[in-house]
């Protein structure tokens, strides 16, 4: 039996396990897919000698497995943070593939409008790292807003800072499930429908911030479908010869 995990510290609730025993299903493959809390990273080489093959990285590992690899893609090398590991033979690569289903997922919520989009990316952890990248490829311009280490606070978000930047993308915890009455302080009062939220988190489906958005007449996105494209570009890189 081939086998598979995801590494994190909370993932009772987490969307992988189901989502890859469905693949594995659909394919007649003979694998299995744990998850593994970790309380510290250091417990990841005890995984990498039970026969996996490939691990799914989350918060807030992506960054902190990096020096237990030997070796990661260029991508993931740049961005500083890894979230699929390939193990073959005894050798551990690691991968970044959320560029990959932020980037899809993006297009298909802004679609042209990213022509003329300026974005404020919430949070300065390791997931807006993978989203920098993806607006700098597309020529989005963008700053951060965090409570302390960004561009901006977000108690200096003006009405017209808030006119300057229609894409607003979520890159905090902040109201994901089990904590979900929080969401980031942003100055409701100026946003309307000419904005777009994009908030990463997936569980709960409609977080506080999308339902606010939403109700003032903002497009909005949860991270559900970038986790599908980002899940399935790890299992490519699994099962090369496979769709």
């Amino acid at each position: 039996m081939r086998k598979f995990g995801l590494i994190g510290t909370t993932l009772k609730h987490s969307f992988s396990p189901k989502y890859f025993a469905e693949k594995f299903n659909k394919y007649k493959i003979d694998a299995q897919y744990l998850a593994y809390e970790l309380k510290d990273i250091s417990e990841v080489k005890s995984l990498f000698d039970i026969g996996l093959e490939g691990i799914n990285v989350t918060m807030p590992y992506k960054e902190l497995i990096i020096p237990y690899l030997d070796e990661v893609s260029k991508e993931a090398a740049m961005l500083g943070a890894v979230n699929t590991v390939h193990i073959s033979e005894g050798k551990t690569i690691g991968y970044n593939t959320d560029v990959f289903g932020f980037q899809q997922s993006l297009l298909s919520f802004i679609g042209e409008k990213r022509i003329d989009c300026k974005a404020l990316i919430l949070g300065t952890g390791g997931a807006s790292k993978a989203i920098s990248w993806v607006l700098n490829e597309l020529s989005i311009s963008h700053i951060f807003v965090s409570r302390s280490k960004g561009d901006l606070t977000y108690e200096e978000l003006s009405e017209d800072i808030l006119r300057m930047y229609s894409l607003i993308i979520n890159t905090t915890p902040l109201g994901m499930y089990p904590d979900t009455n929080s969401m980031p302080n942003l100055p409701f009062e100026y946003i309307n429908h000419y904005h777009y939220i994009f908030d990463l988190i997936y569980n709960p489906p409609e977080t506080r911030l999308i339902e606010k958005a939403s109700n003032i007449g903002a497009k909005t996105r949860n991270g559900e479908e970038m986790l599908r494209l980002q899940a399935d570009a790890s299992w490519r890189i699994w099962n090369r010869h496979l769709p």
